[in-house]
């Protein structure tokens, strides 16, 4: 998966899907089942973070 942050691409992977209010890294995340939010973790840093699926984007293979 990738997706922008601060204007950058960020590559990672998907390592759940949230739709309850949880908290993620000390923020609460106002996920829901008619708004999931997906905790994705960065291959660079491994740092995890939260995003929407409309913010996610699936890679090809030959962008893996």
């Amino acid at each position: 998966m990738e997706w922008n942050f601060r204007g950058a691409r960020v590559i990672g992977t998907v390592r759940r899907r949230l739709t309850s209010r949880t908290v993620v890294n000390d923020r609460v995340v106002a996920a829901s089942k008619d708004d999931p939010r997906y905790v994705v973790k960065s291959a660079k840093s491994g740092n995890e973070t939260t995003r929407r699926a409309a913010a996610l984007r699936r890679l090809s293979p030959a962008d893996e």
